[in-house]
């Protein structure tokens, strides 16, 4: 089972059909508990973690501490890092479901890590333009997107020391798993083509 960790900040208005996406996790029975780590809200936030049945920890204004923090308190045995604007679009659960059989039945469950297939909101060339260059990217480097998702197990995330500080906390977990461990699913994560400031 997976424990989901967004780190949030005045997100109450990406934060709902988030939340509404992972619902078939929790009907599916492979979602365990959703851990919103928040920078200082002053918004509506924590009274949406509080209808969604979510755990909602205040936290320091620092990404990677209020990551790693979320982290600790994940009850799953895999961990799923969103943004409060990513939303897993329809399939999610099966391909999930089947990546974790996959990897435990190979005892590869504390060596790789998942990610989605990037979705952008919007029509015309740009939104698809922004798909395929971030599709190139992740073939070449290795590293998605920030927002794109990142699944591994807890005891990998803690074997690779968590997030550190800092605003590239991300970024730098990303490169400690390595290009040749990291497996995009073919689920889709829709992404705003235009990631909103201040939201984390």
């Amino acid at each position: 089972m997976i424990s989901v960790v967004i780190p949030t900040h005045n997100s109450e208005r990406a934060l709902v059909p988030t939340l509404a996406a992972l619902v078939p996790g929790v009907t599916g029975g492979i979602l365990r508990d959703v851990i919103l780590a928040d920078g200082g809200s002053s918004d509506d936030t924590a009274a949406i973690a509080d209808a969604a049945g979510c755990v909602f920890l205040p936290g320091l204004a620092d990404l990677g501490t209020r990551l790693k923090q979320g982290a600790a308190q994940a009850r799953g045995r895999w961990i799923l890092f969103l943004h409060p604007y990513s939303l897993l679009e329809e399939g999610w659960v099966r391909e999930v479901s089947s990546f974790l059989e996959r990897a435990e039945r190979r005892g590869a469950a504390d060596l790789v890590a998942a990610t989605f297939r990037l979705s952008v909101d919007g029509y015309g060339f740009r939104p698809r333009l922004g798909e395929a260059v971030a599709a190139a990217r992740l073939a070449v480097t290795g590293r998605p997107r920030p927002g794109q998702g990142l699944l591994l197990s807890a005891r990998h995330y803690e074997r690779l020391g968590g997030h550190g500080p800092g605003a590239g906390a991300e970024r730098r977990l990303i490169a400690r798993i390595g290009l040749r461990r990291l497996h995009v699913l073919r689920a889709s994560i829709l992404l705003p083509e235009a990631i909103p400031a201040g939201k984390l």
